[in-house]
């Protein structure tokens, strides 16, 4: 008995393009390019919704299923011993652009007084939920502007939506814009154009959950002469009726360390790169620990 398998989003669009090639005799199907040769953007969409990035809006309340606050525990050690580093002892205030769903954000708040901003509103509501002391704020990171200043800013991996060096300036500057003098402003990217580790493809299964879940991502960089990294989600819900796969496509930017010296340094900032190794991954990683200086660029 064969399973049924309701498939969403691009992908499934073409397996059910490919499954009437097959029935009618046709061989597998090829990869599309657009009429101009050129290939066509890796964008979510589902039918001809162009909405992108699903995970933030319409799957936004799988994100505690995704990436459960407990797996941050680790990594935030780190970030929160380089914030002790450059603020000392105290209850400083910090304020975290593109917080997502608070997850590594809850590692800090007993320790600092926290402002949280994203600009998906879905995703705001774990946070509160998860950080009920925490200021809750929607907004972009290019644009923001709270008439105030804090000690530290940070932003974890939500710095890979960042797709031009144009988006970084902005986001530079509004960090810039939101420290108080002797201020600190952390970063989490994944990689480094020099760290990007290649095509890869992760995955769990969360048993337990009604309907039974299973993550998939796929990592790859198809223009590596580009600044571009597609990242493919599916979900996989195990229903009564059947299985259910959902399609989430995602860009992403990944920049070499010389990129992120010199725009940090022409927002006016040193930076350091503070390596760790990822408690998952076993593979070290880097914090970007950039601090305003009035020198031109330059690495520490």
């Amino acid at each position: 008995m064969r399973a049924k398998v309701k498939w969403s989003g691009r992908w499934g669009q073409q397996v059910r393009l490919m499954s009437k090639r097959n029935s009618r005799g046709a061989g597998k199907g090829k990869a599309q390019r657009s009429s101009g040769g050129t290939r066509t953007p890796a964008v979510a969409q589902e039918d001809d919704n162009p909405r992108k990035n699903r995970m933030y809006w319409e799957f936004a309340h799988l994100w505690p299923l995704i990436s459960p606050p407990e797996e941050y525990e680790e990594s935030a050690l780190h970030w929160r011993e380089a914030l002790r580093a450059k603020l000392g002892p105290g209850r400083h205030t910090i304020l975290e652009l593109g917080v997502g769903g608070g997850h590594n954000l809850s590692h800090f708040v007993q320790e600092f007084q926290a402002t949280a901003v994203d600009i998906s509103e879905g995703m705001l509501e774990h946070s509160r939920k998860l950080n009920p002391g925490v200021e809750h704020l929607v907004g972009d990171m290019r644009t923001l502007r709270l008439d105030r200043t804090f000690k530290a800013v940070l932003i974890h991996d939500a710095i890979e939506y960042m797709l031009t060096e144009d988006d970084l300036r902005a986001t530079f500057a509004t960090a810039k814009a939101h420290l108080e003098p002797g201020g600190v402003f952390i970063v989490g990217p994944d990689w480094f154009k020099e760290t990007f580790p290649g095509t890869h493809v992760s995955h769990f299964v969360r048993q337990g959950t009604d309907p039974e879940f299973t993550f998939i991502e796929y990592v790859t960089d198809p223009d590596p002469t580009d600044n571009a990294v597609e990242w493919v989600f599916f979900y996989i819900f195990k229903e009564k009726d059947g299985v259910r796969v959902e399609e989430d496509h995602h860009v992403m930017s990944l920049y070499s360390r010389e990129t992120w010296v010199r725009l940090l340094g022409e927002a006016g900032f040193s930076v350091e790169f503070t390596p760790y190794q990822d408690y998952y991954t076993h593979r070290e990683v880097h914090l970007v620990v950039a601090t305003s200086s009035p020198n031109p660029i330059g690495m520490e």
